[in-house]
């Protein structure tokens, strides 16, 4: 429960005394709405803060004043948790001028980067040092790293180099009461206790601000080998996905399913885009390789590993990429297929997770049983596989009203849901929460884990001023 009070009559002076004239937000209007228009809020006043130091005394100030706050980032969430509520009585606390970087240790494969470094010149940052940051997604054009690691983000790496939470050794954070954690380790080893990093990436920004993050690089790949294949369903995917890295082993990098519904699409809607293939299939991988070395070795080795397949009737059709120019081609006919849906119209969106021995059996079985009980829906299924995440994107029927369609969102959910728990899944793999979710997750998780949950969150933010609504 949250124990606020009214805002103080000078909040708007004494912030501005902290972030100067620039860190006060004249214009709040987008700041209070999501990527989706879905989620309007209307905030008390946004400040954006400029260095760790005015993020603490920021926050001391909310904290004693017991002012709701919330943090945000680029402001990409798809689930709600990066905007204020309709109240007006809650600060949102932007980071986005906090992008500087603060160092590159190359030969320690490691970079500390602010919470505002957008993830794209985060990959940049990597690139311009001979080395990998392999965090990819969708949004990564304008998404933040605090935000990133506040959502435990995913993308198309995750099958070789994990989520975000796997890609940070450290961080910078400052607390609910205004205190400062500085956790900046670039260390690998360290047993010393409690993990404490783990608390905050994924938490929504319910139990404090990420301000700085020490992030993992890698080696640069010198070769990329990049395939879309056609496949006669699902289950022949997760077969080939099977044979490929018996073959090709952990040079398997990206392993994306898509649907021809879902293809369609961005054919249809996306400019400059076009079919790869000579004719359509129902069910299509795209599939991505690096390695050092020559990139015409590893492009032979793949050859050589989807020829005998292909010969079993696990391929049906195939294009591999022959310059980088084709590569990007395949990789944004898979990147714009949220987009493409976004701009066909209304849908209901899943963000779901099962094991990847289960996925077949989770796109029959929601097939089957949403087509029962809502007749002529389209189900827009597309994701990554490798990792057992689909967005099980759910369409209108053509002749359906959208608010009537909308109306059967909870029955929609709880279909798909329900599947989901009983192939011991997730309902949400890689979008969080946020406002969406919040109230659905107390039927999935057990009371043992929110006990523990709600235990956190009331001894690190005992007023709950942090990103309140959210998650829990």
């Amino acid at each position: 429960m949250n124990d606020l009070a009214a805002l103080p009559a000078n909040l708007a002076g004494q912030l501005q005394a902290i972030v100067g004239e620039r860190g006060l937000v004249a214009d709040a209007g987008p700041y209070e709405i999501d990527w989706r228009g879905l989620y309007h809020g209307r905030a008390a006043l946004v400040v954006k803060p400029a260095s760790t130091e005015e993020v603490a005394r920021v926050v001391a100030l909310l904290a004693q004043a017991r002012v709701a706050i919330v943090p945000q980032g680029g402001n990409t969430s798809l689930c709600g948790g990066s905007v204020p509520d309709a109240s007006g009585m809650q600060v949102v606390v932007n980071l986005s001028r906090m992008n500087r970087v603060r160092t590159v240790d190359a030969a320690n494969n490691t970079m500390t980067l602010e919470a505002g470094v957008i993830l794209a010149e985060a990959q940049k940052v990597a690139d311009g040092h001979d080395r990998l940051f392999p965090l990819s997604l969708g949004a990564e054009g304008s998404c933040e790293i605090g935000g990133n690691l506040s959502t435990n983000a995913g993308g198309t790496g995750v099958l070789r180099y994990g989520n975000a939470r796997d890609l940070v050794l450290g961080l910078e954070v400052v607390l609910p009461d205004g205190r400062v954690w500085d956790g900046l380790r670039a260390l690998r080893k360290d047993n010393t206790g409690y993990d404490l990093k783990h608390l905050f990436v994924g938490a929504e920004g319910t139990l404090g601000i990420i301000t700085a993050a020490v992030l993992k690089l890698y080696a640069k790949p010198t070769a990329i080998a990049t395939a879309l294949v056609a496949v006669p369903e699902p289950a022949t995917a997760i077969a080939l996905l099977a044979r490929v890295r018996e073959t090709l082993g952990d040079r398997l990098t990206g392993f994306e399913l898509m649907s021809r519904a879902s293809l369609e699409l961005a054919l249809r809607h996306i400019a400059g885009t076009s079919d790869p293939l000579s004719q359509p299939y129902e069910w299509y991988v795209l599939l991505e390789l690096t390695d050092g070395g020559e990139e015409a070795r590893l492009n032979a080795a793949v050859e050589e590993s989807l020829g005998p397949l292909a010969e079993e009737g696990l391929i049906l059709d195939a294009v591999l990429a022959a310059s980088g120019a084709q590569r990007k081609a395949l990789w944004k006919l898979r990147e714009d297929l949220g987009e493409a849906g976004r701009l066909d119209g209304p849908s209901i969106k899943h963000d779901i997770a099962v094991p990847v021995s289960r996925v077949p059996e989770m796109i029959e079985r929601g097939g089957r049983e949403l087509e029962r009980a809502f007749p002529g829906i389209r189900i827009l299924c597309f994701g990554h596989a490798g990792d057992g995440n689909l967005h099980y994107n759910c369409g209108k029927p053509a002749a359906q009203d959208a608010a009537a369609f909308f109306a059967q969102q909870p029955a929609v959910n709880h279909v798909v849901y329900e599947i989901v728990r009983s192939l011991n899944g997730s309902i949400s793999a890689e979008h969080g929460l946020g406002v969406l979710k919040r109230d659905e997750i107390t039927h999935y998780k057990g009371a043992v884990e929110l006990g523990l949950m709600r235990s956190i969150k009331a001894t690190l933010d005992p007023h709950g001023i942090m990103n309140p609504g959210k998650v829990i």
